[in-house]
């Protein structure tokens, strides 16, 4: 192992001086961000349509409940045939018609109501106005059974359920959704940098190995410490090209948003004209959300999400290193990709639909201790509270793994990169592994 320094400091300039990897390090974010600024610049333009409803009310019910918002602008038209109305409508370019029938009774309101448009219209503007006609047909409904006015505000009332631990810890709807959000972050990006970097190890095997390189390099460096210098010089080489991602992607995404007048939800005006956000205002909002993340176990988080950021990766690493050694070219990697990439599928959907569901169930917790599943589960986990021996435990078996796999993998790679021109088998994997 006197040799490993070397490997990685070999592995690592020769990653980061080649012009592909810089031309990408620096190229991907300036695409992210202009395909960012791209797509909201074309979503504010249109959200700045403005949408112009004309209402029939021939019930005279609810007209007067319809007032213009920031983007919807309401015209209560006279009494008149709804055919005349829908000409009108489709005269003047309206976004849509809104018809209310004239009947004897509420109740036969409930599927009398009718929109009609050219195109399906947005489901924030249909729904806004359903819960606006809700609203006051309920209202009415009361009042033909004689509660007046008063009694039917009295009925009204909005509950907002206060929720808290056993041992006294305020918790709420926003909190559990910010818990989502961090760790369904935390489990894809460990997700996509495995695949990404392992595939980088894997082809740089293969091009060594085929170029007779390896050759040379084998007779004076042990295959052991040959494969574990690659792992860690890759590995080094793209937290290299991650950091400066981030710090592009800061930087670009401040430019654009003050260059280009650019803001991240850019939907939300809409929601709140069509009554989506309830009674919120946006700066309590803002103050609700950033009070809920200093909530959160943030120290918990970031160590964690570093231990199995690097164990879960070195993981999946060195068998994306014995692999790259067992075969010629990249075409024949595909028959042992799908068991390695299996697991990694599989804590995805464990953590995206049980999870979330149930963040402290059985399945939940099972899949956070098998160690090919558990940097993606348990990183979902942790934001939810998760006793902190069940994270220790589940890191130390990740390790543990991770140090069995480098020993078979190694058999694997010390026999594998002097093989040529025969396609392996499994069955002649499990013979290398007996070598």
């Amino acid at each position: 192992m006197k040799h490993l320094g070397l490997i990685i400091t070999r592995e690592y300039l020769n990653k980061i001086r080649n012009k592909s990897f810089v031309v990408m390090t620096f190229l991907s974010p300036m695409l992210m961000v202009a395909l960012i600024s791209v797509v909201a610049y074309l979503s504010s333009m249109n959200n700045d349509t403005l949408k112009d409803i004309k209402v029939l009310d021939q019930s005279g019910y609810f007209g007067h409940l319809f007032e213009d918002r920031q983007q919807l602008r309401f015209e209560i038209l006279p009494d008149m045939e709804l055919d005349q109305a829908k000409a009108l409508a489709e005269a003047t370019a309206a976004y849509g018609l809104l018809y209310i029938p004239k009947v004897d009774s509420i109740a036969a309101l409930q599927k009398g109501i009718t929109f009609y448009s050219t195109d399906t219209p947005a489901l924030v503007v249909t729904v806004g106005i359903e819960r606006l006609l809700q609203r006051q047909a309920n209202a009415l409904v009361l009042r033909e059974n004689g509660i007046d006015d008063k009694a039917i505000e009295a009925l009204y009332f909005n509950v907002s359920t206060q929720l808290e631990t056993f041992a006294g810890q305020e918790t709420s709807k926003l909190g559990s959704g910010l818990k989502l959000v961090f760790g369904g972050a935390a489990g894809y990006l460990l997700f996509m940098f495995i695949i990404i970097y392992g595939n980088m190890i894997m082809r740089s095997v293969i091009e060594e190995k085929t170029s007779r390189i390896i050759e040379v390099i084998i007779s004076s460096v042990k295959p052991r410490a040959l494969m574990l210098g690659k792992i860690f010089g890759t590995t080094l080489a793209g937290i290299t090209q991650f950091a400066i991602w981030v710090v592009i992607l800061g930087v670009f995404s401040i430019i654009a948003s003050g260059v280009l007048g650019l803001e991240l939800g850019t939907g939300v005006s809409m929601a709140q004209d069509a009554g989506q956000l309830g009674d919120t205002g946006s700066q309590e909002m803002a103050a609700a959300v950033a009070k809920e993340i200093w909530q959160l176990p943030l120290t918990n988080l970031i160590v964690m999400f570093f231990l199995y950021f690097i164990g879960g990766y070195l993981l999946y690493a060195s068998f994306y290193a014995a692999i790259g050694a067992a075969v010629d070219s990249e075409t024949d990697t595909q028959q042992f990709l799908l068991p390695i990439l299996m697991p990694l599928i599989i804590a995805v959907y464990v953590g995206v639909f049980t999870v979330i569901e149930d963040p402290h169930g059985t399945v939940s917790q099972v899949f956070s201790f098998i160690p090919l599943t558990s940097p993606v589960v348990m990183l979902m986990r942790i934001p939810f509270g998760v006793p902190l021996w069940q994270q220790i435990f589940s890191v130390l078996l990740l390790f543990i793994t991770f140090m069995g796999t480098v020993w078979f993998a190694a058999k694997i790679y010390r026999v594998g990169i002097l093989m040529y021109g025969k396609k392996p088998s499994y069955k002649e994997l499990i013979k290398w592994l007996k070598y």
